[in-house]
Order: structure tokens, then C-alpha cells, then sequence
């Protein structure tokens, strides 16, 4: 990995992760449009994960059983807790 990729990595999750506080704390009061920019919010939480798991966690290298275990868990658990958002 070169010193500037994590570096670059690292300065894109804290831009998603201001744009996501933004429209966290800017969302209409109450009703779907609030409950679509939480999970709007959770969604861009769960990509996070797994950018932090590939690139800090040192997925992209680990076998490929174990790759797909991790893209799996944080679909599963992202759709799951999307859709409980949702409903």
C-alpha cells in the first residue's frame, strides 16, 4: 500500500462522514422523510465499514473466503437494519 492511499482513504471517510452528519441534522422534524435520511444515514454507516475493513483491516490481502464473509455480513446487517428503519 502506498503512504498516500490511506491517506486519501482516510480524508474521503471524514468527508462522508460530515456529509452524512449534515444531512442527519438538517432533516425534516418528523415522518418518511426523516426515517429516509436516517436510513440514508445507516447505509452510508455500513459502506463506511466496509471501506474501513478493506483498506485499514487489510481485507483487500485476506483470503477470499474471508472477504466475502465480511461483504456479506455488512450487506446482511445494513439491509436488516434498513429495513427495521423503514417499516
Amino acid at each position: 500500500m502506498s503512504a498516500v492511499r490511506p491517506a486519501l482513504v482516510w480524508a474521503g471517510l471524514v468527508v462522508v462522514t460530515l456529509l452524512s452528519w449534515w444531512a442527519g441534522a438538517h432533516h425534516p422534524a418528523g415522518g418518511d422523510g426523516a426515517r429516509a435520511v436516517f436510513a440514508l444515514v445507516l447505509a452510508v454507516a455500513f459502506g463506511k465499514a466496509w471501506v474501513v475493513g478493506r483498506e485499514f483491516m487489510e481485507l483487500r490481502h485476506a483470503p477470499v473466503a474471508l472477504r466475502r464473509a465480511f461483504d456479506a455480513w455488512v450487506l446482511v446487517f445494513g439491509v436488516a437494519l434498513g429495513l427495521l428503519v423503514l417499516l
